[in-house]
């Protein structure tokens, strides 16, 4: 089939349309370089939107009804949405899922030493990365720090243009010739991605001597550790912390600097984490855009896909399940048939990533089955690996129905595999909500740099997937 770009399908209205939109979600990247920080940004976009809290109304044993909107956030790492439609929430209800969490490196529990005049935080990578990409470039810090007495300390250093940024060293090209023959996974090692933050001893006033002389105090002694110390020093008088405040963080190393318009056209977007909030943000700027639908509308934003979508704030949680039964119960409709009637009847957008077609790698894909930046919105009928390995294959009957939709709405969109048959490939949560017999495919935008520091999409694709979320939302009910 022919392959159309999307662009030549706009008219002026819609490339203005479309590059605003990029610029609502650039700002949504630069604001959100971690779960938590997106949570916050989305919190208070819905609330704004007129969205209520759903645990403040369980308190409150409100009911609900059709036209109502509640939110759940689960941990500062997860939220989900739901508007309330005209049907039955046991006919089932259509979904949009997403996740939050984008790969990294994460500071260990005990990561503050001096080696060599440097001052040092030990990281562990966080989901699929080329370590040898997150070398000798800008980084900055996020997250949280809770000391003992419960109080929560903020960090973000390493984003304003007054702030330092940090690194990670590599070695001199004149040094590495054997550097250079490891293969590409050893060039450098897990354990050598640490961060370098400081390089300046503390200053240390001297004390009188044995006979209660002092020399007025303006030299400095030899003092052990002493870069590492004035690291503490600084990290006590700015934020009131200690080393042992460590063990309580969550603080992750991201890149540096903000999401950038590419190319002499401004046709891309380059900017860190767009796997998955690309997708994160087209789905919630849909949830705000529908108007009353039949279904009721839900949207689920996620962290841990990167690493399995294990633990509490995962998909593999109950929380999704926990805030479906909760919103049936406010509705009237609740019990255990009813929530798994719900689930079973549902349709869902596993809204993900795909991998962009790259020229400079062209052996890497099946140039007929693969996703074209300027395509439009992808579909991956299955992903997994090798023999469909781990994969969601949604069945012909939904992809008909969602053809049905698109074509309809005249929504731009291709299909796509993640790569040649026998080269790897990728999953997503869409597996996981397929466990309840609910109808499920992956869709989302096309990514070019996939899991580096800087990924590419083409603002027509985040555009264009929005469209194509607000279509389903509206229409889908198989």
């Amino acid at each position: 089939m022919e392959h159309h770009n999307t662009w030549e399908t706009y008219s002026e209205e819609q490339w203005k349309e479309a590059d605003a939109f990029a610029g609502e979600y650039m700002e949504f990247l630069n604001n959100g370089k971690t779960e938590r920080e997106c949570i916050d940004q989305i919190v208070n976009t819905v609330e704004a939107a007129g969205y209520r809290e759903l645990e403040t109304l369980i308190k409150a044993n409100q009911k609900l009804k059709t036209g109502d909107k509640v939110y759940s956030v689960w941990m500062n790492k997860s939220v989900v949405m739901f508007q309330i439609g005209r049907k039955s929430m046991a006919e089932g209800i259509n979904i949009l899922g997403a996740h939050l969490d984008s790969p990294r490196l994460d500071i260990k529990q005990n990561p503050l030493y001096e080696d060599g005049g440097f001052a040092y935080l030990d990281t562990h990578y966080y989901g699929g990365v080329k370590k040898y990409q997150w070398v000798t470039i800008p980084l900055a810090i996020h997250g949280v720090v809770v000391k003992k007495d419960g109080t929560t300390v903020e960090i973000n250093v390493g984003e304003s243009e007054d702030d330092p940024v940090f690194f990670i060293s590599d070695l001199l090209i004149h040094l590495a010739q054997e550097q250079m023959e490891k293969k590409a996974n050893k060039v450098i090692e897990g354990e050598a991605l640490d961060l370098i933050i400081g390089n300046r001893p503390i200053r240390i006033e001297k004390t009188a001597d044995q006979t209660g002389e002092t020399d007025g105090g303006e030299e400095t002694k030899s003092e052990k550790e002493a870069v590492k110390k004035g690291i503490l020093d600084i990290l006590q008088k700015t934020y009131d912390i200690e080393e042992e405040d460590f063990i309580s963080a969550e603080l992750e190393v991201v890149p540096a600097g903000r999401a950038r318009e590419a190319g002499f056209d401004r046709s891309m977007i380059l900017a860190y984490g767009q796997d998955d909030r690309v997708c994160a943000f087209s789905s919630l700027k849909a949830m705000l855009e529908i108007g009353q639908t039949d279904r009721t509308a839900c949207c689920i934003l996620v962290d841990k896909e990167e690493i399995g979508s294990v633990g509490a704030t995962g998909m593999q949680s109950k929380f999704f399940e926990n805030a479906v039964a909760e919103v049936m119960n406010l509705t009237g409709e609740y019990s255990e048939l009813n929530v798994r009637r719900c689930l079973a009847h549902s349709c869902m957008l596993s809204s993900d990533v795909s991998s962009a077609f790259d020229p400079s790698y062209a052996s890497s894909f099946d140039k007929k089955n693969v996703a074209y930046l300027g395509g439009g919105m992808v579909f991956n009928k299955f992903t997994g690996s090798r023999g469909k390995s781990g994969s969601n294959d949604a069945n012909a009957e939904y992809l008909g129905h969602i053809r049905e939709i698109f074509e309809k709405e005249k929504v731009n969109f291709q299909t796509a595999e993640l790569g040649k048959v026998d080269l790897g490939g990728g999953g997503t949560i869409a597996y996981i909500l397929a466990l309840y017999g609910m109808n499920v495919i992956d869709s989302g935008v096309a990514v070019l740099n996939m899991h580096a520091p800087w990924e590419a999409t083409s603002k027509a694709d985040v555009y264009e997937t929005k469209r194509g979320y607000v279509a389903f939302l509206n229409h889908a009910d198989l």
